[in-house]
């Protein structure tokens, strides 16, 4: 018995160019720092989506609380139609839902959004609910592993949401490097993907489906400075050192070729990879360190191009990039990396069931 990914979602609020948002609002805010212009000019980001939109409404001045006020007010529709989208294309009835997990960093409120989204979405009332907070950018993969083990032990379906509303979190002018960096970068967004059980070579119609085989994780217990998100009375304000990608570089060819050995692999193996986005120099550190090509990392820069980094959201994004674009109808091991506060490098094995050919069965394993 294994847990397959059987549909994938996402809902994105309205997009602003990330060329007037430095022209009309960063410009002033960063007093026209040259170095603030290289950064944005530098994300590998075209284009984002807020649901606070600076050009017309400015929260720097914010307290916390009017700012969860507004992560309340947001993130329900945005949430329900990510998850509602995703149980369509798994073509899953709500009442079939046993657990509903739901990741996010940047809102907090009980009743919580779990609880919100499981009564619009008609849930049943007895869905287990699990909702995992402020673990950052790679939450969507110790979610997505807790809520596989649910399904495997439980036999029942699965849904894992991921939203993120990081515009809520613009900080007060500043000089400070790491913050242009943070406002150059992140996007909103709410993803979600659907789990259900599988056993054995049970056929599954459609797109793409992903069986996740493996999880792994590596924190580097010596670098927990270098990525903070920290609840300020205006707002969360991100930390983000120049020297994230370095310590990423040190750990994450033996970390995934750790996780690939103990399935039996090795990276010429791979058929595909899901990468989070986490700036360009991070993609770049990725494609280096494991000797990959320019193509292999296609779905990540796409994602970062046209959404920024979502936080926790954007890996679901890459994965819906993946199976949109044809690249898992052959088939194949799959491996989804995201990294984050700690520092701490998460991956996942899956495995690409693929697509039936016409008039017989699917190609062999």
């Amino acid at each position: 018995m294994t847990a397959a990914i059987t549909g994938l979602g996402s809902a994105l609020p309205s997009a602003v160019d990330q060329q007037a948002l430095w022209d009309a609002f960063f410009c002033r805010h960063f007093a026209a720092s040259r170095a603030a212009r290289r950064i944005f000019t530098g994300s590998g980001v075209r284009r984002r989506h807020t649901v606070v939109n600076p050009l017309s409404e400015d929260l720097t001045g914010w307290s916390t609380a009017a700012r969860m006020r507004r992560y309340a007010q947001e993130a329900h529709p945005l949430g329900h139609r990510a998850a509602a989208a995703a149980l369509a294309a798994a073509d899953v009835a709500a009442d079939e839902v046993g657990l509903l997990t739901v990741a996010s960093c940047t809102g907090y409120g009980t009743p919580g959004l779990d609880i919100g989204l499981a009564a619009s979405l008609g849930l049943r009332p007895d869905v287990q609910r699990l909702l995992v907070g402020h673990m950052g950018c790679y939450a969507a993969l110790p979610a997505l592993g807790s809520a596989a083990d649910f399904v495997v032990a439980r036999r029942r379906t699965a849904v894992l949401v991921c939203l993120e509303l990081t515009s809520l979190h613009l900080q007060p002018p500043t000089a400070d490097p790491q913050q242009v960096v943070a406002h150059a970068l992140f996007g909103d967004a709410a993803a979600a993907l659907v789990l259900r059980p599988r056993s054995g070579n049970t056929p599954f119609t459609g797109p793409p489906r992903l069986e996740l085989v493996d999880v792994a994780a590596f924190t580097d217990f010596g670098s927990g400075d270098h990525m903070t998100w920290t609840i300020t009375d205006l707002g969360f304000r991100m930390e983000l050192s120049p020297q994230v990608p370095d310590v990423l570089a040190e750990h994450v060819r033996p970390g995934v070729k750790s996780l690939l050995a103990r399935n039996g692999l090795d990276l010429p193996d791979v058929r595909a990879w899901a990468v989070h986005p986490g700036g360009p120099r991070i993609l770049d550190v990725v494609q280096d360190r494991l000797d990959l090509p320019e193509s292999a990392l296609a779905a990540s820069r796409t994602v970062l191009a046209d959404h920024g980094n979502c936080s926790s959201a954007t890996l679901l994004l890459v994965l819906q990039e993946l199976t949109g674009g044809g690249a898992l109808r052959e088939g194949g091991p799959v491996v989804a990396m995201a990294f984050g506060p700690g520092l701490t490098l998460y991956t996942a094995l899956l495995h690409a069931i693929p697509e039936p050919r016409a008039g017989g069965a699917p190609p062999a394993r």
